[in-house]
């Protein structure tokens, strides 16, 4: 049986490589999808891969990943700093949680740098630019249990 992996990605992250591309970078989100899924077949992973800028889907796949035993990457973007529904649904996780974030979010603002996702996440990757998810998918493979042949 295949290992589980959701990556999932919050708001606005839809925008990759239109939005502050300064910030941000110019590669889109359909750039990070084709990265995670080869990273994903070659570490033998079952991936979902999804972006919403509805918390409640974020809350839906979250309770999904719970359900399917399914280790989860999240870039939760601006649900990171006030989504408690999102933190109560990765709370239910038994499996790795690793918290990617494309800036360095303790480098900006105020109102950006204190994750509530950090409280809960195994690891936290912060700052590589979408490079990140290479090392959150990565993180993943090395927390998460393979199953007995």
């Amino acid at each position: 049986m295949k290992r589980k992996l959701f990556v999932l990605n919050g708001p606005n992250l839809n925008m990759l490589g239109l939005r502050e591309p300064g910030l941000y970078g110019s590669a889109t989100l359909d750039d990070v999808r084709a990265d995670c899924e080869r990273l994903a077949e070659d570490f033998g992973f079952d991936l979902f891969f999804a972006q919403s800028n509805a918390e409640h889907e974020i809350v839906d796949w979250l309770q999904q990943a719970f359900r399917e035993g399914a280790t989860v990457v999240i870039n939760p973007a601006g649900f990171s700093f006030r989504s408690i529904p999102v933190l109560d649904a990765l709370r239910m996780l038994e499996t790795p949680i690793v918290e990617i974030h494309i800036t360095n979010i303790h480098a900006r603002d105020a109102a950006h740098q204190h994750s509530l996702v950090s409280t809960v996440a195994r690891t936290v990757i912060a700052g590589a630019g979408v490079f990140g998810y290479e090392l959150a998918v990565r993180a993943a493979d090395h927390l998460t249990p393979r199953e007995a042949a």
